[in-house]
This record gives C-alpha cells, sequence and structure tokens, in this order.
C-alpha cells in the first residue's frame, strides 16, 4: 500500500485531514437526502436544488433512483448511522412490491402515485436491482436473499446472451424483445453488481459473468478505439457511431465518465478475481489517461459530458457524476499502479469538485454546470441521485479491493 507518492508527498488519502474531510462530506450527503427523499407513499423523491421533493403531488419513482437510495442507504447502515435500517426497508418494500411484475417476472421501469408509468424492463434497471439486493444482504435485510434470487434468475433466463458474454437491453412488459440495440452502460452497471451479488454470496459464477462483460466491453471495443469506450451497438455487438439516443442514459459519441467508472471496476474486477486478469490493470491505466487527455477541459477544468469520434467536445456541459467518477478511479488507480500523474489528478478533481461542484448554501452537490462552471438544469432538474457522491466521499477511505460495502465490513465500519 502506497505511503507516499514522489515529490508529492504523503498521498492525500493517508492525510488524517483528507479523511475527516471526506468524512463530513459524505455526512453531508446523507444529511441532504435521508430524511428529504423519504415519500411516505412508497419509494423516494427525487428533489430539486433546495432539496424539496420535486412534483410533491405525483412522483415519478424510476427504479434506478430507488434501487441506489438502498444501496447507498445499506452502506449507511454498515457505516452505524441511526435512520439508514428504515430507508433500506422502505426501498425493499417499494422495490419487491411494487417495481416488480408479480405475474410475468421482472421489474418495471418507473411508476408514480397512480401505478405504473414506464412499465419496460429494462437492463440497467435490473442490474441496480442486483446491486441494492447484495448491499442490503451486507447490511443483514431480510429479504435481500430472495431479491438476489429473484432478480438473478431474470437476468440469467431472459437478458443474458451467451453468444456475446453479456446482456441485452430492453423488452416490453410482456417480455417482447426491444429489437436493435445493445448498450454498454447497462452493462457496465451489471459488471458492478455482479461483483457485489458475489461478494454477497460467494457464488464465483457472477464474477464470471462480469468478467465475461469486462472483456467484451473494455478489452475487446475499448481495446480497438483506443480506450474510448464505445456505448451503443447493435444486437450483434457491431458498434453504432451514428447512434442518437436518450441524453441522459444513452447519449451519443462517447462519454469520458464512463471511461472513470471502467477504470475503477476492472480494477476491482481485478482484485477480486486474484489478479489472474493481466491484461486490466494498463487497460484501467489507458482509461483513465484518455479520459484527462481527451475529455477534460483544460481551459476551465471539468469533464465534458460527451466527445464526437473525432475526441471533440460535443455535449460541453460538465454533470458532477464523472467528477466522482474520476475521484473513485484516481484512488484506485492510486493503490495499484502508484504514480504522481494518479496522486496529482486524485487531487484536481477534488478542488474542482470543492470549488464548483459542493453546494455550501443548501447542501448536495450541483449535479450539472454549464461548460463556464455555472449551475444550469438542462438534464437535471435539481439534485436527486445521492449513488455516485457518496462513493467518491468513501471509496477513498477504504482499501481498493473490492467494493465499498466489502470495504466497510473488513474494517469493521471504521
Amino acid at each position: 500500500m502506497m505511503g507516499a507518492t514522489g515529490h508529492l508527498g504523503t498521498a492525500w488519502r493517508k492525510r488524517d485531514y483528507h479523511r475527516q474531510w471526506l468524512w463530513r462530506e459524505a455526512n453531508r450527503l446523507f444529511d441532504f437526502f435521508q430524511n428529504r427523499a423519504f415519500n411516505p407513499l412508497g419509494g423516494f423523491h427525487e428533489l430539486d436544488a433546495e432539496g424539496r421533493p420535486l412534483n410533491p403531488g405525483n412522483p415519478v419513482r424510476g427504479i434506478h433512483s430507488t434501487a441506489r437510495m438502498v444501496h447507498c442507504f445499506s452502506i449507511g447502515s454498515l457505516l452505524g448511522r441511526p435512520g439508514s435500517d428504515d430507508i433500506v426497508d422502505h426501498g425493499m418494500k417499494y422495490l419487491w412490491e411494487k417495481h416488480r411484475d408479480q405475474e410475468r417476472g421482472g421489474y418495471h421501469w418507473s411508476l408514480d402515485n397512480s401505478g405504473l408509468l414506464d412499465s419496460s424492463k429494462q437492463g440497467y434497471g435490473h442490474a441496480f436491482v442486483l446491486l441494492a439486493a447484495s448491499s442490503a444482504k451486507l447490511a443483514g435485510h431480510p429479504d435481500a436473499d430472495r431479491m438476489i434470487a429473484d432478480v438473478a434468475d431474470v437476468l440469467k433466463k431472459r437478458f443474458w446472451e451467451d453468444k456475446h458474454g453479456a446482456i441485452a437491453e430492453e423488452f416490453e412488459a410482456d417480455w417482447t424483445p426491444v429489437a436493435g440495440y445493445r448498450g454498454q452502460n447497462s452493462n457496465m452497471h451489471l459488471t458492478e453488481a455482479l461483483m457485489a451479488a458475489f461478494e454477497a454470496t460467494g457464488e464465483k459464477t457472477y464474477l464470471d459473468k462480469a468478467t465475461s462483460v469486462a472483456e467484451l466491453v473494455i478489452r475487446r471495443h475499448a481495446g480497438e478505439n483506443g480506450f474510448r469506450v464505445p456505448e451503443h451497438f447493435d444486437e450483434n455487438w457491431v458498434l453504432d457511431k451514428e447512434y442518437r439516443g436518450n441524453e441522459m442514459f444513452r447519449p451519443s459519441g462517447t462519454t469520458p465518465g464512463h471511461w472513470l467508472e471502467w477504470a475503477r471496476l476492472i480494477l476491482q474486477l481485478y482484485a477480486l478475481g486474484g489478479k489472474k486478469h493481466a491484461w486490466m490493470p494498463e487497460a484501467a491505466k489507458a482509461l483513465f489517461a484518455q479520459s484527462i487527455a481527451l475529455g477534460w477541459d483544460k481551459e476551465k477544468g471539468g469533464f465534458f459530458y460527451t466527445l464526437d469520434w473525432d475526441d471533440a467536445p460535443a455535449k460541453r456541459n460538465k454533470l458532477w457524476w464523472p467528477m466522482a467518477e474520476g475521484v473513485g478511479a484516481a484512488a484506485f488507480l492510486a493503490e495499484h499502479l502508484p504514480s504522481d500523474f494518479h496522486e496529482i489528478w486524485y487531487r484536481k478533481i477534488w478542488d474542482s469538485i470543492a470549488r464548483h461542484f459542493l453546494d455550501q448554501e443548501r447542501g448536495g452537490w450541483h449535479e450539472e454546470l454549464t461548460e463556464d462552471l455555472v449551475p444550469s438544469y438542462t438534464l437535471f432538474a435539481g439534485k436527486g441521485d445521492i449513488y455516485h457522491a457518496l462513493q467518491a466521499c468513501l471509496i477513498p477511505l477504504y482499501p481498493a479491493t473490492g467494493s465499498l460495502t466489502k470495504g466497510i465490513i473488513e474494517a469493521g465500519g471504521h
């Protein structure tokens, strides 16, 4: 484990003050979301910039938002944060009783007070259900085992495609396939969830599937494209550079934030797999280096949301989640491949977050900034998500040997 980094002295992650600062920022996030997001009618509110519920009369509950709250407050429970178990229980109940299709199996995308809003069954959503259930199991929730078994069975029987070693993207409510598209984003989050399920259950098949997805998306496709992660494919996993989709979940071009996210996930997979896959550390290093070289705004700071295939900024706004993922990636790289470069960028990304993304007056992080680093609301209406920012604060506090939940348990909650 690294104690110092060249002329930079002791790594920030090892300094008491920095660690106390990270704990404080994590607690600010917990404080911001814990009670404000709780919806007594079920599920959770997304929040506006002030921390008030968006559309409080009839709020939308997306499955990823529900599952992420379960995951994050399972982390809170493992840390010993009072009130976390109630949040986990509330979210698990809503996933099981409302999102789950009790007749045909699987989990619907979104609901409001009147019932189903979007009844589609998406790989992205199912990945987060598996993550939530796996984290809840480690936090001791009594219903976690049945949810893991249920969603894992759906993923295996409905989504998983052996011929590609990854999952299909989307089905209608009656399991009619939505044809013509395969995406890396859902498979990236499935990789995260599969590793969590492996840690929660000890079943190696989860790790094998995670490795399969990583081989397809990163070793093959990112490797063939200069370690720029391609996002969009046809049903045969042929790259579709002309794809135009949902700007939030399937933006066109390439998304440097996902390169950063994969850099951390690849190193986590490498550690969990006993360091058998020698290609993974160098791939993680290349993904991070490319994200800095091509995705970072060298004049104003922050990562551009998307690039075109000529590596020029396409959507020039700066979102909070690539910054958060940059922290996690730099922390993992500084442990596995220590260098001044990784330490410098760990510090530089936090510097930019602290100056521009933290809302010191109202709490939470600004989720979207303009190119000039001014808060804006074109993609995100407010502050709807604790997931990325919380993990950015906590991941550097634990060894880079697995998931955050695993690290907390092994450290006894410290």
